[in-house]
This record gives structure tokens, C-alpha cells and sequence, in this order.
């Protein structure tokens, strides 16, 4: 498939007020090693059950087979004890595993807080091919002002640019063997801009979103996730071998565990499910049309009441009471 968002873990080092999930957060002693041990045992298993070739067809390039790419991410997977634990033995087994079958992108994603030129030029020698900072916006604590975000940016460009990275949005065309570098957050106007309406961001009363706002209409929502061999095709997936349809993550998986059961497997098997065909095509508020939904009550489902009495509403409130009324019991006794 053409991209897999993979968790390694719930630890982070920030509790940031806009988070979509409220298990990102630090985690200390005990805890920590929880976190530690159960993805040192999860890990491996999950990218041994990833498809055996990670590509697609590209049909807006005449049916052309391109390489397809595993985005590793937290969390923060540059914390000490996840990053010599989880990131570093993750990246040598998915290395290994499509050397020498079609290739794979690799991709790091971190907030950039602990970056350093000595863990940057390990990620390279890892393989990684582009580097994520994705705590660029005023959402994070200490950068709330645009200049302190400037100053974090050049000092990380520099760094970058050192080890021959180039940056991502001035190189529209990749380039063979180069390695790039990219910024993003959660700033006006970008894909997450609006912000998901889940977690400490739905608490907090920071998202913007509206029922207009489809975020399973767009890249990283669950459009096009069955349709695994094409472009355009997303899953992610959680540390405890949880596969979801998008980045946000539906309030339940789907059926399958990545600790058992190969991906394609799990995602074969949706095919054809009326609750997940509408997620694939983008039309969420059309999931439960074989359930008693109609549009109307999904769209009556979208509404719910802010902790300051603000009534709001946007489809991935449905979505969620969807899965809570109505998938719960049937989805577990499965499991």
C-alpha cells in the first residue's frame, strides 16, 4: 500500500493541550516500562505481519509501481528509552524486510525538541529517508511566539542541512538517495489546521472544525483505506497491533490484530462491509444505512454538548457514537 502511520508508543514528553489522544503524555518509572516492554514485544510482530511488498499503483501514471512508505511516529519516539528500545530495532527489521523486495520509504516523525546532529546522523545511518518535525505551531508549549518557532526552525535546518538533507517543500521532485527534511503543525490553513474534535482538543474546545469539516474525506482520513494496492491508500496503526482506517483512529479497530494476522488479511476482509465502504469512499455519515442510520440520525449523532454547555457538531462525533451505540459489543466478542 502506498503509506502505513505506525504508533511505536503512547509516551511523549509533552501533555499538549490540543492533543487528539489523551495517552500521549510522559509516562515515568513503572509506567515507562510498561510502555517499553509491551511495544519491545508488539513491535516486531506487527512489521513481521506489514504486506511482504510495501508498494502501489500509481493509475494517474500509467499503472506505474511506485514505493510506498511506513511512517514511524509517537508519541515521541526520540525519547532515550524508546528510541534505543523500539525506533532503532524497528527501523533495522523494516529495513531488512524490504531491502531486497521493491524498497520502502522511511520516515521519522518528531516534534524536533530533542533532536540533536548526533541523533540525526543515527536516523540516517538507520535509513531514514525524511525527517518529520511536526510540533511547528503555538499549540506547543515555549513556542507560542512566531519568532521563538523561527529560531527552533533554523537552528533545525541547519542541522539538517549539515548532514545534505534538503528541505522538503523545495524539492517538489525526489531525488534518488537524497534525504529530505519537513516542518508542519497545526497552523491555520494546513490539514490539521482545524484541529480533530478528539481527546484533550475536544476537552480543551480547540477545534474549529464544523459539521462541513469531512475529515475522513482527506489524506490521513479513512478515504481510500481499503483500497490497498492503489495510491492513495493509508492505514495506522497502534502499538498494540490495532489497525485503524485514519490517522485519528476510529473509536474501535478493525477486526484483526497485526500480533496474529497480516495487514493485508485484516483489510481484505472488510472489503465489502457496508460501515467500512463508506468510511473508504469518504462518506462516513453513510456507515450505519445498514444498521438503522439513516444520514439524518448520523447527522443528529455528529451533535454534542462541550464541557462549557456549547453545543458542537461535526461527523467525527458521529463516527464516534457509531462505533459506541451500535459496533461495541459485536467488535469485542470478536476480538
Amino acid at each position: 500500500m502506498e503509506s502505513i502511520y505506525f504508533v511505536l508508543t503512547w509516551a511523549c514528553h509533552r501533555t499538549c493541550a490540543h492533543c487528539y489522544d489523551e495517552r500521549f503524555h510522559p509516562y515515568y518509572g513503572a509506567d515507562l516500562e510498561r510502555q517499553v516492554e509491551t511495544a519491545s514485544r508488539n513491535v516486531p510482530l506487527i512489521i513481521a505481519n506489514l504486506p511482504e511488498r510495501m508498494s502501489f499503483v500509481d493509475l494517474d501514471a500509467g499503472m506505474a509501481e511506485r514505493r510506498g512508505r511506513i511512517i514511524l511516529a509517537g508519541g515521541e519516539v526520540m525519547l532515550p528509552a524508546i528510541r534505543e528500545s523500539i525506533l532503532y530495532p524497528a527501523l533495522r527489521q523494516i529495513r531488512a524486510k524490504y531491502e531486497h523486495n521493491g524498497g520502502v520509504e522511511l520516515i521519522v516523525q518528531t516534534t524536533g525538541d530533542l533532536l540533536t546532529p548526533r541523533l540525526i546522523g543515527e536516523m540516517l545511518e538507520h535509513g531514514v529517508e525524511v525527517i518529520s518535525v511536526s510540533g511547528i505551531d503555538a499549540f506547543h508549549e515555549g513556542y507560542e511566539e512566531e519568532a521563538v518557532r523561527e529560531a527552533h526552525k533554523q537552528k533545525l535546518t541547519a542541522w539538517f542541512q549539515a548532514e545534505g538533507l534538503l528541505e522538503w517543500v523545495s524539492a517538489p521532485e525526489r531525488v534518488p538517495e537524497q534525504r529530505y527534511f519537513h516542518f508542519f503543525g497545526a497552523t491555520p490553513g494546513s490539514w490539521i489546521g482545524k484541529l480533530w474534535p478528539r481527546g484533550r482538543a475536544q476537552a480543551n474546545e480547540l477545534s474549529t472544525a464544523t459539521l462541513t469539516d469531512n475529515f475522513c474525506n482527506a489524506w490521513s482520513g479513512g478515504r481510500n483505506f481499503l483500497e490497498r494496492r492503489y495510491k492513495g491508500s493509508e492505514v495506522s496503526i497502534d502499538p498494540e497491533g490495532n489497525v485503524f482506517p485514519c490517522c485519528i483512529k476510529t473509536r474501535l479497530p478493525l477486526k484483526g490484530s497485526l500480533l496474529t494476522t497480516g495487514l493485508d488479511d485484516i483489510l481484505d476482509a472488510h472489503v465489502g462491509n457496508p460501515i467500512y465502504e463508506a468510511i473508504n469512499a469518504g462518506k462516513p455519515e453513510r456507515m450505519g444505512l445498514t444498521h438503522g442510520w439513516s444520514v439524518e440520525r448520523f447527522l443528529e449523532k455528529s451533535r454534542t454538548v462541550l464541557p462549557s454547555g456549547r453545543e458542537y457538531q461535526n461527523l467525527c462525533v458521529g463516527c464516534d457514537k457509531f462505533h459506541e451505540e451500535v459496533l461495541s459489543a459485536p467488535i469485542q466478542i470478536v476480538r
